[in-house]
């Protein structure tokens, strides 16, 4: 018999335009499934929650993540973009080993959960082996977070008589395996994607391989793109219209992921979401070390959802609140500075709401992950995937609008509850890891990251 769980709400809101936001009402779970919101839900639970100091919301979707550098936090603060590729690919991610990948995802997830994000597409390009791979997946499922297991491969500097990486397909044997075993459901917690390398980082006879192998297999594809060819490859390899090429092919739809693309023609990104594909944002990240705005003007322009995600805790912070933030005010400052140029500055109106916003970290990234059936608002039948935040707390407290408070003034520090899948994951504002296991893990993390910063012989700056 399903065990029924009823949380009485301070707020909701609810991201599902048929329910909206809604002021002391109440939330109905069996088991894993959301099943009634509403203010008139008179039912027997089996337990009651009182949330009638917090607001409950769906969970936050970080739509790209690097999980496998937390133990690398922020060395990069002051590194310009081809610092991060020699430094860490060139470099630490060469010495990576199968545990070091364990330890920085099950900590990287956990850390997720403990500021109220629920999903992550967890895009692991530091993979050599089947271990590594493993391994990965143990972190991912040791945490207890919903996850998109990105499988993509190393980027080791080029090694005389060996293939580089650019000329080298996803390895098929990989994903099989993981397609055939433990990720062979899509509906399990941890489902399989592919992080490919795409026209930015592959020769274009890869990319074609890669994509006819995710599409065969099923499985979401997403590649890392700034300008959109591979300006390392020699000229006459460099595909600068790739995007057209590989649309024409058949091979782009829904199930492809763009990640950034500051940099690629506005035409080619206008026909690339016209294709169906989605296109995620790191908005911090980007404006870290690149001269260019985020797509989310485009993207929304054309009708469709924008995505958002934190990228890589080895340059800026791993924060969706953060994220959701930077993401509004870079987007408002840009549409404030293309007025200013045509000459219709000041606006009479604040061209983006803050609800867009905490629609990108969480429909959209739903979207973008493909698993909007499922998570990404609170609505019946979709899994039980909720946080909720002290409203009582001084940076929120009083609450006049649930939405501005949560774009605008929360942090991972408000964050009460945290449920996936309709069980806790933190309680009370305390994580629901065993405190032995993670103090265990706190320190075999710095082992790691001292080990692999050694190795490197590499210094943070202020060491």
């Amino acid at each position: 018999m399903a065990k029924r769980l009823l949380i009485e709400c301070g707020w909701i809101v609810s991201l599902d335009p048929a329910i909206g936001d809604l002021k002391d009402a109440k939330i109905l779970i069996e088991d894993d499934k959301i099943v009634e919101v509403g203010a008139n839900i008179e039912v027997e639970a089996d337990e009651t929650i009182d949330a009638l100091d917090l607001i409950v919301m769906p969970g936050l979707i970080n739509a790209h993540l690097h999980t496998w550098q937390t133990g690398t936090k922020v060395i990069g603060s002051e590194w310009v973009s081809p610092d991060y590729h020699k430094n860490m690919h060139s470099n630490m991610a060469t010495r990576f080993t199968a545990e070091d990948t364990f330890l920085g995802n099950v900590m990287g997830a956990l850390n997720q959960i403990d500021n109220g994000t629920t999903t992550i597409l967890d895009w692991c390009h530091n993979l050599r082996d089947s271990e590594m791979a493993e391994r990965a997946v143990d972190g991912l499922e040791e945490s207890g977070i919903r996850a998109v297991f990105g499988h993509g491969t190393a980027k080791p500097p080029t090694v005389e008589g060996e293939t580089p990486y650019t000329h080298v397909p996803h390895p098929r044997d990989r994903l099989e395996h993981l397609r055939n075993t433990r990720l062979s459901s899509d509906d399990g917690l941890v489902t399989l994607a592919m992080a490919i390398t795409g026209p930015e980082f592959g020769a274009f006879d890869i990319v074609v391989q890669d994509l006819k192998l995710a599409n065969e297999l099923g499985l979401l594809s997403s590649a890392h793109v700034w300008h959109g060819f591979n300006k390392n490859l020699p000229p006459e390899e460099q595909i600068k219209d790739a995007y057209y090429q590989l649309g024409e092919m058949g091979l782009l739809g829904p199930n492809h992921n763009i990640v950034h693309g500051c940099y690629l023609p506005e035409d080619q990104i206008r026909y690339v979401v016209d294709q169906g594909c989605s296109v995620t944002s790191t908005v911090m990240c980007e404006m870290h070390g690149h001269g260019a705005f985020p797509l989310m003007w485009v993207v929304r322009d054309m009708g469709a959802m924008p995505s958002i995600a934190t990228d890589t805790n080895t340059l800026v912070a791993e924060d969706m609140f953060g994220e959701i933030r930077g993401a509004l005010f870079a987007l408002r400052f840009q549409i404030n500075q293309q007025a200013r140029a045509d000459g219709n500055y000041p606006l009479k109106t604040m061209p983006v709401n803050s609800r867009e916003a905490l629609e990108w970290a969480t429909m959209g990234g739903a979207k973008a992950l493909r698993l909007d059936d499922k998570i990404g608002s609170l609505t019946p039948g979709k899994k039980a995937d909720i946080i909720m935040l002290r409203a009582n707390d001084t940076n929120l407290y009083p609450v006049h609008d649930p939405v501005f408070a949560i774009t605008d003034l929360a942090t991972g520090a408000n964050v009460e509850n945290v449920m996936i899948d309709g069980e806790f994951r933190k309680g009370d504002g305390k994580r629901l890891y065993a405190e032995k296991k993670y103090n265990q893990l706190r320190d075999d993390l710095m082992t790691s990251a001292d080990r692999l910063m050694a190795e490197s012989n590499y210094r943070p700056s202020a060491a």
